[in-house]
């Protein structure tokens, strides 16, 4: 199995909603008959059913269950309307995706058929184990339903959107970046490995796609193997179309094989976070910039954004960012990529949420904290681009509040937006 054939089957096993449902619908097939050879061989009573008992508790369990599962997916559908619209699209497929949804929903499609399948065994017997096994399941499917109930609507909480493509946004910053600038300080930049040469082939892309993510030890062994430098052309998160250049490969041999540098790259309809240190910005800016909208005007949720920005520029502020280049053994050039650049996650993180945000005294005051406590904090050379933004914040202050009280409340750094403790210079004449 080739990288790609590995990576789009462990996208699919990760985003599919069904799968766990339809292998526990498996499971409760053939689990059936083990069950009841199970309880012939034992002959335990266990509820003591008769017939007509069992047949009633049976129809009355398997009834509910199937209710519950038609209610969970019709939440499901709700939560999705929901989070598109007053959060951003893109947090639908964590919703979709989360675990415990998937659990829950096997445990109630286990619970049903199973139960199908024991009703229909209950003649002048009843298969007492069954029966215990159905009504066990089926209390258990009750806490599921509650749970999920309970789990679905904390998931939606703006808060917990943000802070879990938070916490997803510095994995992959930490994977992606591994070295801390304080150990390994970045080299000023210089003429790269590929400035000046024509390339001796260019592989073009077969179809449009955004790049998702990429095979950085194959894309090495085979530059190793013909004796080349490939260089991938798109950054991770950007769309190519059809006939766009992806690869370029500089010397070696011979032309390399494009149905295996084809093998290494992997293009989707849409961006995700595995190897996109951007994109948990992106996701977090368009909440922050949708809740700043006319139609809603939510600056609280603006700033539970800017408190996730924070987080992730203090992280990715404090790493080494030049890690475009991977060499081999020998220490010889092999994969060139690109990657974004401090500018590029600062301006990402704030430029947006600056402008929507101009009249919010909250906001202003908010992502002047920010800035004030990442200049502070980071090395010196982060520092510009933060001083950039801080000072286009004061001029977008002077735009927008033409009251000098108004100004003054807006020119005070608050790590709650309001209602945080600030320290307050003396009135201006």
């Amino acid at each position: 199995m080739t990288w790609l054939q590995r990576h789009r089957l462990r996208a699919f096993l990760a985003s599919s909603l069904w799968i766990v449902p339809v292998l526990c619908m498996a499971v409760a097939l053939g689990l059936g008959p083990v069950v009841r050879r199970l309880d012939a061989a034992l002959g335990w009573t266990l509820f003591g059913f008769g017939p007509e008992g069992a047949r009633a508790v049976m129809g009355g369990l398997v009834a509910s269950v199937f209710t519950f599962v038609v209610f969970v997916f019709s939440i499901l559908l709700v939560a999705v309307q929901v989070a598109s619209a007053s959060l951003s699209p893109r947090v639908i497929a964590g919703i979709l995706a989360q675990r415990p949804v998937k659990v829950c929903l096997g445990l109630m499609v286990f619970t049903f058929v199973f139960g199908l399948a024991t009703l229909g065994r209950i003649e002048t017997t009843v298969p007492q184990l069954p029966v215990a096994v159905v009504v066990f399941t089926s209390l258990a499917s009750i806490v599921a339903f509650l749970y999920l109930i309970d789990h679905v609507g904390r998931s939606l909480r703006p808060v917990s959107v943000v802070s879990q493509v938070g916490r997803e946004g510095a994995q992959v910053i930490a994977s992606i970046y591994p070295l801390q600038l304080a150990e390994f300080p970045e080299e000023p930049e210089g003429p790269g490995p590929l400035l000046g040469q024509t390339p001796g082939q260019t592989v073009r892309s077969r179809a449009g796609g955004v790049v998702l993510a990429f095979d950085i030890a194959g894309l090495v062994d085979l530059a190793r193997r013909s004796d080349a430098v490939i260089e991938l052309v798109p950054q991770v998160g950007d769309f190519v179309a059809k006939g766009d250049p992806l690869f370029r490969v500089f010397g070696g041999a011979g032309a390399a094989d494009e149905e295996r540098l084809y093998e290494r790259i992997a293009l989707g309809a849409e961006r995700t976070i595995e190897q996109d240190p951007a994109f948990p910005f992106r996701i977090i800016v368009d909440v922050a910039t949708k809740a700043l909208s006319p139609a809603i005007n939510d600056p609280t949720t603006a700033v539970l954004g800017l408190d996730q920005l924070h987080h992730l520029l203090r992280s990715v502020g404090a790493r080494k960012l030049d890690t475009g280049l991977v060499r081999d053994g020998g220490l010889r050039p092999r994969l060139v990529y690109r990657t974004p650049d401090w500018e590029d996650f600062v301006e990402l993180a704030v430029t947006e949420i600056r402008q929507f945000g101009e009249s919010s005294i909250q906001v202003s005051r908010r992502l002047r904290a920010m800035l004030e406590d990442l200049i502070a904090a980071l090395p010196a050379e982060r520092r510009p681009p933060l001083q950039d933004e801080l000072a286009s914040l004061q001029r977008s202050c002077a735009r927008a509040f033409h009251d000098p009280e108004d100004r003054l409340r807006a020119e005070q750094g608050d790590s709650q937006g309001l209602g945080g403790s600030v320290r307050r210079p003396e009135s201006r004449g």
